[in-house]
């Protein structure tokens, strides 16, 4: 419980609890459920090694994950870690309802991702 801010105990009493937290600074803006959950992690800036700045699935089950993250789309580290080549921002499904759409707000670029596998 953080005491610097005013806490309403019905409301806190009927939060839900997270199924899975991808831990500080990865930044994850943007959810999409599709046969499990894809989640775009924009990544920190003010860390000496950066962490997320990758797109990530986790396969969840009866509302809880299975497992943790898979990487789906990553590399926009640099070998140092310290530079970025881009940030995810949004994620969606593509309107075939199979691929995953991805905006990237320092590479100026949208990607689609899609499966090698059929079925």
């Amino acid at each position: 419980m953080d005491d610097r801010v005013p806490q309403d105990s019905p409301a806190v009493a009927a939060a839900i609890t997270l199924g899975y937290t991808s831990g500080g600074h990865a930044a994850s803006l943007a959810t999409r459920l599709s046969r499990g959950r894809a989640i775009g992690q924009h990544g920190s800036w003010n860390r000496s090694k950066l962490s997320g700045y990758k797109l990530v699935f986790v396969a969840f089950e009866n509302g809880r994950p299975t497992g943790g993250p898979h990487d789906i789309l990553s590399g926009f580290l640099a070998p140092n870690e310290k530079v970025s080549y881009g940030r995810p921002m949004g994620v969606t499904l593509g309107s075939d309802g199979r691929s995953l759409l991805r905006v990237d707000d320092v590479g100026n670029v949208n990607w689609r991702v899609t499966s090698e596998r059929s079925g």
